[in-house]
């Protein structure tokens, strides 16, 4: 691998070092090295996916505060609890990766030749793109909702308006989590997969950081004299929920530009292909086909 070379000083040899009992601060195996150089060349894809983990935060937040102030019944007598909206992010998320196993990956490996279908990398790629179009329908859904509020304890129209944005979430997450995993497991060294899943979660825990990051830093920038702010703790209805929408859509927007700038520079590791006729257990070392 060519690049972060100057690890490669730490399998470097010195007279200072004792191969008897060296000290790994000082002295590693290339090995080693190797596997610790595979999981920083990652780290840009993983990085890349905690604004997806911001934006899908925000159906238990603010997706909930909305929900509850519009008018969820389906008979006179039922309703669903706001709480219960996630389903339509569930049902989503499971019909589509149901399609995308029966039917996208037959269909897209004819015109790629790959088992996947697509590579990880663009399957992540089209995730980044409906999660943005989920926070900006979602932006203007609560434009909607605002236009019709009155001063009732329910707002006039019906919650269904917040599935699209439930749904459009859930294919993303379909997506992008997904090939966010198999992509860790796959390009991880065999004896760091249990690394490369800790990565993955980490990555769900710093979107959930941030995103309590930037809400503090909305709350503290949008507040005005007289104590309002975008996102208000009571009356949802004089706040401008909306622009938190489209401010989370602007960064996804970036991070979308940061994600396809890394997927262009990334190097996919070699795969070991073995000699089918052959019994020895020497391989021929190729470059992986999915770049």
């Amino acid at each position: 691998m060519n690049y972060c070379r100057f690890f490669d000083k730490a399998a470097i040899v010195t007279e200072e070092d004792n191969l008897k009992t060296p000290n790994l601060w000082r002295l590693n195996t290339v090995h080693r090295v190797e596997e610790l150089k595979s999981v920083i060349r990652m780290g840009p894809i993983w990085a890349s996916g905690i604004l997806l983990i911001t934006a899908y935060a925000q159906q238990n937040t603010f997706s909930l505060q909305q929900a509850k102030t519009m008018n969820r019944h389906l008979t006179n007598s039922f309703q669903i609890p706001a709480g219960s909206m996630t389903v339509f992010t569930m049902v989503s998320m499971l019909s589509t990766i149901a399609f995308y196993d029966r039917l996208f990956i037959p269909f897209a490996r004819k015109f790629t030749g790959l088992d996947r279908g697509i590579t990880f990398l663009h399957r992540m790629g089209i995730g980044f793109v409906i999660s943005i179009f989920a926070t900006l329908v979602a932006g203007f859904v609560e434009m909607k909702r605002k236009k019709a509020a009155l001063a009732h304890a329910t707002i006039p129209i019906s919650a269904f308006w917040l599935v699209p944005q439930y749904s459009l979430h859930g294919i993303a997450e379909a997506f992008i989590s997904i090939g966010h995993l198999e992509f860790f497991y796959d390009q991880a060294p065999e004896s760091m997969r249990s690394t490369a899943t800790a990565l993955f979660w980490t990555s769900i825990s710093a979107g959930n950081y941030f995103s309590t990051l930037l809400v503090t830093l909305v709350h503290k920038y949008s507040a005005k004299p007289d104590g309002s702010n975008w996102l208000p703790d009571k009356n949802l209805n004089k706040g401008k929920l909306e622009y938190f929408y489209w401010l989370i859509t602007l960064l996804q927007v970036a991070n979308l530009i940061y994600f396809i700038f890394c997927a262009k520079m990334y190097t996919f590791k070699p795969i070991q292909v073995h000699n089918k006729g052959s019994d020895s257990d020497e391989g021929v070392e190729l470059k992986s086909n999915v770049v």
